[in-house]
């Protein structure tokens, strides 16, 4: 495989000369020299939960981002980064490089029991399956310290854990979600109920515990445990943030106060006139039309004054939520900054899947308290909607679950180690596969193939994200690549410019729809009529994908061949 080789870091030095954010030459600094061949770069991987796609500022939110807009503008935004539709299968394509039916999340762990057509198939066991890698145990066997601090959900039991599968310090919740803040003692609600492990052991969070602020101590503790022992280190900080239940600290909801009484759709237009001024969009982008209003969907005119201060109210705490995943990745940056090795490290930042779109507020007994006063404190428990869900999905289609680009087109950012220039956006698609083979490169280890340590292994499909990285400009993938997914009974295929996308009723027709993204990005209008050749080709593809990643569907289903 490719290496980060002398050629490859002379061209690193010169593109991080660095280009303005709208893609025109600027004069620069002096390169900062490329790393020396012995001295390999350390990597900070963040994974943010259920985060939008316009959330943060860089990607055209009013929330306030400054850590990740700093960051953004010493790196490169990736604006079409595909993830899967929802976490443990993004999660186990993040870590393994190859497609979540091979991984063992075909679907969710959650939803086995109700899909007994998938039980028992192989890449349907709800976690990393033995057959699969772990980029963390391959940048172990090539000697770097690994850590992990956060979401697991690749496995329950100490076998699956993260422990198991390569790290070497780690602090993981190992369900879905969970409650922000520490269990009420004799007061468990659902989302207490949940397990963490520490470094393979079952363990039980402090009383001060907040989900972000906590994980971030322990990822600064797991790097500086080693810290000047002259090994590199990879560092995952798997946030659950901000994942529901919508919880924070009162400072931080404080901040918010009155910021969302404007309602969904004034907040979405700033947020795409924003993009295109970021050039996150093109000038010309359609934005995707809100859902048409129902009784169980109200439009912000139809709400009442009550039921507008209770959606106001919602939002102003997952803007909190995300300013204090903001805080503490500020904090992780400004460590490596203060150790000495914020010059060497490669820093990625992702979020998992769209937007979430749930709209409970859920009343698990008489100690759950969802009043106004109370949102967001440790015994409430609710999501923010569909409709902010749209907000967070700006400028796409629907969100988290489905097959369409707000359901799997997540914000994403790469900074090169001594990287001090913005590029222009990468605005070529790649995919959260691509990061496993990127981070060997980086630290000049072999791709094992389809053999890892005398058994058969599912290889690496993506791509290295580098070159790309690297130049101004450039493919990750060659033109004509085929991209495809499933997850739920919905799907998508995707060649260049077009994709054929089949969206499960009742969020979409249960039909298969083309689309021209390139004049078409929101996936408003329907072309499969125009192009029949076309239409026919992808459903081919789809066919060789299904076989081929042992994709196994409903028996009713309309995607069967």
């Amino acid at each position: 495989m490719r290496t980060l080789n002398t050629t490859l870091a002379v061209v690193l030095a010169a593109s991080l000369a660095g280009c303005a954010s709208d893609g025109t030459s600027t004069p620069q600094p002096t390169p900062t020299p490329a790393p020396q061949a012995s001295k390999r770069p350390n990597v900070l991987l963040i994974v943010a939960d259920d985060l939008g796609y316009s959330d943060i500022g860089a990607f055209g939110g009013e929330i306030h981002t400054p850590n990740l807009d700093a960051l953004a503008n010493n790196g490169r935004l990736l604006t079409d980064f595909h993830t899967a539709p929802t976490c443990s299968p993004t999660r186990s394509m993040l870590l393994s490089g190859t497609d979540h039916h091979l991984a063992g999340l075909g679907t969710m762990a959650e939803m086995l029991p109700s899909a007994p057509h998938q039980q028992g198939k192989p890449g349907y066991e709800g976690y990393l399956n033995e057959r699969s890698l772990s980029i963390a145990e391959l940048l172990k066997d090539a000697g770097y310290h690994t850590y992990a601090a956060g979401k697991w959900h690749l496995g329950l039991t100490e076998e699956t854990s993260a422990k198991a599968r390569g790290f070497e310090s780690s602090y993981t919740l190992l369900q879905g979600g969970g409650s922000h803040f520490a269990p009420v003692a004799g007061k468990l609600q659902s989302y207490d109920a949940v397990t963490y492990r520490e470094n393979g052991v079952i363990v039980t969070p402090p009383a001060n515990f907040y989900s972000t602020d906590f994980y971030t101590d322990k990822l600064i503790g797991y790097i500086d445990a080693n810290k000047g022992d002259g090994k590199p280190f990879f560092a995952y900080a798997a946030y659950t943030a901000p994942h529901w239940p919508l919880q924070a600290t009162a400072d931080f909801i404080d901040r918010y106060q009155g910021k969302y009484d404007v309602g969904y759709d004034a907040i979405r237009d700033a947020r795409i006139a924003k993009q295109k001024a970021l050039g996150v969009i093109p000038a010309d982008f359609q934005p995707a039309a809100p859902l048409p209003a129902s009784a169980g969907n109200p439009s912000w005119s139809q709400l009442t004054a009550p039921q507008k201060a209770l959606e106001a109210r919602r939002m102003e705490i997952y803007a909190a939520m995300v300013e204090n995943l903001d805080w503490n990745i500020g904090r992780l940056v400004q460590h490596l900054k203060d150790i000495g090795e914020y010059d060497n490290t490669f820093i990625f930042f992702m979020s998992d899947n769209g937007a979430e779109a749930g709209s409970g507020i859920f009343r698990d007994n008489a100690d759950t308290d969802n009043s106004l006063a109370n949102l967001g404190k440790s015994l409430s428990n609710v999501q923010y909607g569909k409709r902010w869900g749209e907000v967070g999905a700006t400028p796409f289609r629907l969100y988290k679950g489905t097959s369409t680009e707000g359901g799997h087109r997540a914000p994403a950012i790469a900074r090169l180690p001594k990287q001090t220039a913005a590029q222009s956006p990468l605005n070529r698609i790649a995919t959260v596969r691509d990061l496993a083979p990127t981070l060997l490169e980086l630290a000049k280890a072999d791709n094992p193939g389809s053999s890892y340590k005398g058994k058969t292994i599912n290889p690496i499909t993506g791509r290295s994200l580098l070159p790309a990285l690297v130049g101004s400009s450039g493919d990750v993938h060659a033109s004509g690549s085929v991209f495809a997914d499933e997850l739920f009974g919905s799907a998508w295929v995707r060649r260049d410019q077009w994709k054929l996308v089949w969206v499960e009723q009742p969020a979409g027709p249960g039909a298969w729809t083309l689309h021209n993204l390139a004049s078409d990005g929101a996936e408003a209008n329907d072309v499969s009529a125009a192009y029949p050749a076309i239409v026919t080709e992808l459903k081919q593809e789809w066919q060789r994908y299904i076989v081929g990643n042992g994709v196994v569907l409903a028996p009713t289903s309309g995607l069967n061949p």
